[in-house]
């Protein structure tokens, strides 16, 4: 039996991870968190997700139910995800990060803090998503002169651009041809701006309407372009991979893993 905690539990995403998981025989939530002053403080984790009621309330001290038995999935923000990878380190407890919009800092402080535990963090835990990286680190290497560009959509009200997902194609890309991303990415283009430099890589972010999450790579090449894309069509997709991640992690040793090594890709 895997014991669950979930942090931001009455976000989308976490009501979504307490809606399947109540469905999982071997997965039990022992713990919901949310930020304090939430109104969702007090209330049963399962009512707020729409299934039966699981005796589980939801509360704001995650260092209270963090443990080594534990597996916390984490879909809050950068900053509350730090603090509670902090935690997670300290007491020895499993975490698995969904959170994006981290800083440069930030990532590197949670990386310093994920070798003391059980740690996954991953932009998008779909498992249709990690498999595209995979896809696209592969074209990237045989096609080294096409132009790459990554797109991505999604919801009207995502705080962060471009999504962590986009940024970590474009790093897949970067990486296949040994090129540093950070000095060739580029996220937007107006003007006069003359021919595309050669090894540039284009990130772009699209907002609008409830779109769960759309990410297009195009290799683009003379006389022909070819396409890569992942279409999220319900947060189930993450929900469903962040499950399976966490049945994966709590049984290994302490370490920082990706979803490359959930999917062994």
């Amino acid at each position: 039996m895997t014991k669950l905690i979930i942090t931001g539990a009455a976000g989308r995403m976490g009501r979504t991870l307490i809606s399947l998981l109540a469905r999982e025989p071997e997965l039990t939530l022992i713990g919901a968190v949310e930020a304090a002053g939430s109104a969702a403080l007090g209330l049963d984790a399962g009512t707020l997700a729409g299934v039966e009621p699981m005796g589980v309330p939801i509360g704001a001290d995650y260092a209270t139910l963090a443990a080594p038995d534990t597996v916390t999935l984490d879909f809050t923000n950068a900053s509350a995800a730090l603090s509670h990878l902090e935690i997670a380190a300290a007491r020895g407890a499993a975490i698995a990060i969904g959170s994006t919009g981290f800083a440069p800092d930030m990532m590197a402080r949670a990386r310093t803090l994920a070798s003391r535990t059980r740690t996954l963090i991953a932009p998008n835990m779909s498992l249709g998503v990690n498999v595209l990286s995979r896809l696209v680190s592969e074209v990237a290497a045989m096609l080294p002169e096409f132009d790459a560009e990554v797109l991505e959509l999604h919801h009207r009200t995502k705080l962060d651009a471009p999504s962590g997902t986009a940024l970590a194609l474009g790093r897949a890309i970067a990486a296949a041809r040994g090129q540093d991303f950070e000095a060739n990415k580029l996220h937007g283009r107006q003007g006069i701006i003359g021919p595309r430099p050669e090894g540039q890589i284009g990130v772009m972010a699209l907002r609008g309407g409830d779109a769960v999450g759309d990410h297009t790579v195009l290799f683009c090449g003379g006389g022909e372009r070819l396409e890569l894309i992942h279409r999220t069509q319900s947060r189930e997709a993450l929900a469903r991979g962040a499950l399976r991640a966490a049945r994966w992690l709590a049984a290994q040793p302490n370490g920082l893993y990706s979803m490359a090594d959930v999917l062994g890709l």
